[in-house]
């Protein structure tokens, strides 16, 4: 990929739950802020979450957009929030939720790479573990890294 996907400002650890609604809102925010994407990403994720959920199992969901929403979409990037008190996805426990957006078909390599990083439940503990956005950052973008 010509640029990172990813910055240091694209991750956050929260102590507390949310809501899907709010993580998901929290997800296209950070995109949005990082000017990977227009105002209507959210609304494309809803679309999205009301055909097929995006929970990915492993305490893992990647909300994004609908294909027909990819005029919302101005780079690839993505975002990586971590919810120490956890997110009721549709009756899953998510931890992590990690929104994505790519252009044209990089979103469906970043996906592979994602599911990959979250594939094994060690993996998964082990970024539950880590203390800091700092090394969530490290983890994820060596992951991504092209």
């Amino acid at each position: 990929m010509a640029r990172d996907v990813l910055s240091l400002g694209q991750v956050r650890i929260h102590s507390g739950s949310a809501t899907r609604d709010e993580a998901m809102k929290e997800a296209a925010d950070i995109l949005q802020a990082a000017g990977a994407v227009t105002a209507e990403y959210y609304d494309a994720m809803q679309q999205r979450e009301q055909t097929v959920s995006t929970f990915m199992g492993n305490e893992l969901a990647i909300p994004h957009g609908t294909n027909e929403t990819k005029s919302a979409i101005l780079e690839s990037a993505l975002s990586v929030v971590r919810y120490d008190g956890g997110v009721d996805w549709d009756g899953e426990q998510v931890t992590f939720v990690i929104g994505i957006a790519g252009k044209g078909d990089e979103h469906l390599e970043i996906l592979s790479q994602i599911a990959i990083l979250f594939s094994e439940e060690d993996d998964v503990a082990r970024l539950k573990a880590l203390q800091t956005p700092e090394e969530i950052y490290q983890v994820v973008s060596e992951a991504t890294a092209s």
